[in-house]
């Protein structure tokens, strides 16, 4: 085949021209409605366990979710597996004990039946939390056992559940799926005591999960191709584990499959609800699913535009009620199309909020007793008990408040944008927080998502000016330390606590940590988690 100068494509551009040109927006849309069907049916199985949507792809399958979590194929790649504890995900293993199990939903492109969220990531998830629980368990039993000789019976009843009608014979071992290798798995065994060790070492509330998990977590995996008797489905409560049912949405194909209906022809796009920025134009999964059945309906032809007139429609309405609300904008593709081709038409990812309006209720967190909360800036305006907002937000917000001195706007730009975005506004952030807190004000902290970058300056504000129980001190007991990436590490799992959705990313959580240590040393290499 001639090179481009003699007017061919390579093979490898035309096919991703044609790969581009069959990843329409209305074939993925069409893609996630035809597996949210089978997601459906597999919910109605169990109806009892809560479903949960892992993000950001698996949001896209479900038109209502009772929470979401945040597992990381990353975490679950060979030779990359990792238990990251700023990632615990510990809401999920309170669900599930609550309720006796969870469902989690997600999807992936790669021609494969499940992501390695689900293949490995959780499995491990569920190891190592199973090993500390049974850990914690045996020391617990063991001093009491020491206390009830010595005649000593004081706080022994705290936590008298955690024992009380409980087999020690705990399921420690590790659950992989039949398609992992044995080699792969005698890989990841050998890392279980270092994770467990620093899971038990992050600070992480194991006793609240050994009081609440009655049975070891245990994952389970459905797809589209499990085989599953209708008139043989077992009662969840009969299994002696507490499971985590893995439902992959995705057909195990790598390509495009073309379908035909009576009125439009589309091609299957396996995983679609993935990588949302480079095809949904500024959609997200509730605005599609208070919508879907009017786009689905649409037909390739009009789909485009039904999208972004629903989009600016949403757009307009929040700047009405004073919310963030940036202009969508669209721009051709620069890449070479083929023959006689239109340049295909992709979101200006510079533009796109991801996931502003997920389906789960972004409510504001309280973190403990320390008078700070975090949450979103379009949940600021209208927040209760709440005496001054720091807005990290590049938009303004509207807040009623007593004074304008109870409202700071510090514009903050994540570090794949700006690298010193958050470090240098750090100082004025604390500062404003400890002017507020020795007052005793309660203080918001708010983003675009209430994930990154407000976490991330709670983190600061909590290191700077509490001690490690949470008790505002002023910065007595930060002057006092040298912070290490382990003190990092261990405020962080507290503030996830109560903040189930964060998602701090590792380049922010740098910036942090560089503000923290100060003059102290040089910039080091902060390896605490984060999203990449």
């Amino acid at each position: 085949m001639e090179g481009e100068e003699g007017g061919k494509l390579s093979i490898y551009k035309a096919a991703r021209s044609i790969k581009r040109r069959e990843n329409t927006l209305y074939n993925a849309l069409k893609s996630i409605y035809q597996d949210s069907i089978f997601v459906g049916e597999i919910s109605q199985l169990w109806p009892q366990l809560p479903l949960l949507a892992n993000l950001r792809c698996g949001l896209w399958y479900s038109p209502k979710f009772y929470a979401t979590c945040y597992f990381k194929s990353t975490d679950g790649h060979t030779n990359n597996w990792s238990f990251n504890t700023s990632r615990l995900n510990l809401h999920v293993a309170q669900l599930a004990g609550q309720k006796g199990g969870c469902m989690i939903v997600d999807a992936t492109r790669r021609g494969k039946r499940f992501p390695d969220s689900m293949s490995k990531t959780i499995p491990i998830w569920t190891c190592v939390l199973n090993r500390a629980i049974s850990d914690f368990r045996k020391e617990f039993h063991d001093t009491n056992r020491d206390a009830s000789f010595k005649g000593d019976s004081n706080g022994c009843d705290e936590h008298a559940s955690v024992t009380r009608d409980v087999s020690f014979d705990w399921d420690c071992s590790l659950h992989l799926p039949l398609w992992v290798s044995e080699t792969e798995k005698a890989s990841i065994e050998e890392r279980l005591e270092e994770w467990t060790l620093g899971l038990r070492a992050s600070g992480a509330d194991i006793a609240s999960l050994a009081a609440c998990l009655k049975k070891p977590l245990r994952p389970l995996w459905i797809s589209q191709k499990t085989v599953i008797w209708l008139n043989e489905v077992p009662d969840h409560d009969s299994w002696d584990f507490t499971p985590i049912i893995l439902v992959s949405t995705s057909l195990s194909t790598g390509v495009s499959q073309h379908r035909t209906t009576s009125e439009f022809s589309w091609n299957y796009i396996p995983g679609a609800g993935d990588d949302e920025e480079s095809w949904a134009r500024g959609l997200s999964p509730s605005l599609f699913w208070n919508h879907v059945y009017d786009l689905i309906n649409s037909g390739p032809d009009v789909c485009n535009q039904k999208v972004a007139d629903l989009v600016e429609k949403n757009r307009v309405y929040r700047a009405y009620r004073g919310e963030s609300a940036p202009q969508i904008t669209v721009k051709p593709l620069k890449s070479s199309c083929l023959p006689h081709e239109e340049p295909l038409d992709i979101a200006d990812i510079s533009n796109i909020k991801i996931d502003t309006e997920s389906s789960e209720d972004l409510a504001i967190s309280w973190l403990g007793s320390t008078n700070v909360a975090v949450g979103t800036s379009q949940n600021a305006a209208g927040a209760a008990d709440v005496d001054c907002v720091l807005n990290c937000d590049c938009e303004t917000i509207p807040v009623n408040l007593p004074s304008a001195e109870a409202y700071l706007h510090l514009p903050m730009m994540t570090s794949k944008f700006d690298r010193f975005s958050l470090l240098n506004n750090l100082p004025s952030a604390v500062s404003f927080a400890k002017f507020n807190l020795r007052q005793r004000k309660r203080l918001l902290i708010c983003c675009h998502n209430g994930e990154d970058i407000s976490i991330c300056v709670c983190l600061a504000i909590l290191m700077s000016l509490f001690d490690e129980k949470g008790t505002f001190d002023d910065g007595k007991s930060f002057n006092m330390i040298k912070v290490t990436k382990w003190d990092m590490r261990r405020r962080l799992v507290y503030v996830c606590k109560f903040a189930t959705n964060a998602r701090p990313s590792r380049g922010n959580l740098r910036q942090v940590f560089n503000f923290l240590i100060g003059d102290k040393c040089i910039e080091q290499d902060l390896d605490i988690g984060g999203d990449e």
